[in-house]
């Protein structure tokens, strides 16, 4: 794979059951989705998956069995940083890491108390590095338990570790993605891949270096997201990015409400058999919500005839091995 090469990694979602159990036929559907839509890589076991609302044996199943569904098509990585301790988040980065995927992903929220110094989440850091030698890691600045932006300085400190090979950045403001990845570019390190989550930031993280893209638009409409970040640097394409940029920009606040059952009403109105069942969003969407991605999917139906985004036949991927057995 060139270096040059720029990805689009979706945050899986769960796809339950009836019995709001892990539903694997649901997933592996969900799998041929993302993959027809020209995604290079997962990140399972996620917040996108719930990961806090599923159990530690789910979260190794799960990820055990989109691994080997994947067969190596592309790269998977997955959190690994669960547990009280130190010593029990490194315990269960073995444990998800032997599932065989290619890096396991440390929650930066996980390392410190929201009111504890860089000094002290290093630390913690250098502790668990010392206890997890030979495993290629990441960072994710994720939302929860609360969001721990790295400074640059601190991303610097763990980038020279040599230990990671990938980062899930949320820190939307395009000034400190910007002084991040300028440090990527100082290091000069091949093997790690910079990921931007806001949808927004799109077009400017990949005209600046990114690797990629890894949003949870991408469970919305995959296929525009791998457009834009196949797209984004190109000089030639620079008005139909910026525009579709903008378009990207209006419905992104719309998408992130009631997630991840948005995804999943979108996922079904798309054909994808995804039940609205969630164990992190326990409410039904109101009327109001549902009306709100129906304008947001025909949406995605101009911006694919706009750009000429060949849209996913779902159907192709769906039947016959699964029928809808419910409505939305």
């Amino acid at each position: 794979m060139s270096i040059l090469e720029k990805k689009f990694v979706p945050v899986m979602i769960t796809p339950f059951n009836l019995k709001a159990k892990l539903d694997f036929e649901a997933v592996e559907r969900l799998v041929d989705f993302y993959l027809a839509a020209g995604v290079k890589g997962f990140f399972a076991n996620c917040l996108s998956s719930e990961m806090y609302s599923i159990s530690e044996d789910e979260r190794l199943e799960l990820t055990s069995h989109i691994v080997k569904y994947v067969r190596g098509r592309v790269p998977i990585v997955a959190t690994g940083s669960f547990g009280l301790t130190i010593e029990d988040k490194a315990e269960f980065t073995k444990k998800i890491y032997a599932t065989g995927i290619d890096a396991v992903i440390l929650i930066t929220g996980h390392f410190a108390n929201v009111d504890d110094s860089d000094e002290t989440l290093l630390k913690n850091f250098n502790r668990f590095l010392s206890l997890t030698l030979g495993i290629p890691l990441g960072m994710y600045e994720c939302p929860a338990p609360y969001k721990r932006i790295l400074s640059a300085d601190v991303f610097k400190t763990l980038l020279q570790t040599g230990r990671f090979v990938y980062h899930k950045d949320t820190s939307i403001q395009q000034e400190q993605v910007k002084a991040k990845l300028d440090i990527v570019k100082q290091l000069n390190i091949d093997t790690f891949e910079f990921y931007d989550a806001h949808s927004p930031n799109a077009a400017f993280s990949i005209r600046n270096g990114a690797k990629g893209m890894s949003s949870i638009s991408g469970n919305f409409y995959p296929e525009i997201l791998v457009w834009m970040v196949n797209n984004a640097a190109n000089p030639a394409m620079k008005e139909k990015v910026d525009w579709l940029q903008n378009e990207i920009i209006q419905v992104d606040p719309l998408i992130h409400i009631a997630y991840p059952m948005s995804a999943k009403y979108f996922l079904r109105k798309r054909g994808l058999p995804v039940r609205t069942i969630s164990r992190a969003h326990a409410l039904e969407l109101t009327p109001e919500q549902k009306q709100t991605l129906d304008g947001i999917h025909d949406k995605f139906l101009m911006w694919c005839n706009e750009l000429g985004i060949e849209r996913v036949n779902v159907e192709e991927i769906v039947a016959p091995k699964v029928l809808l057995d419910s409505p939305i």
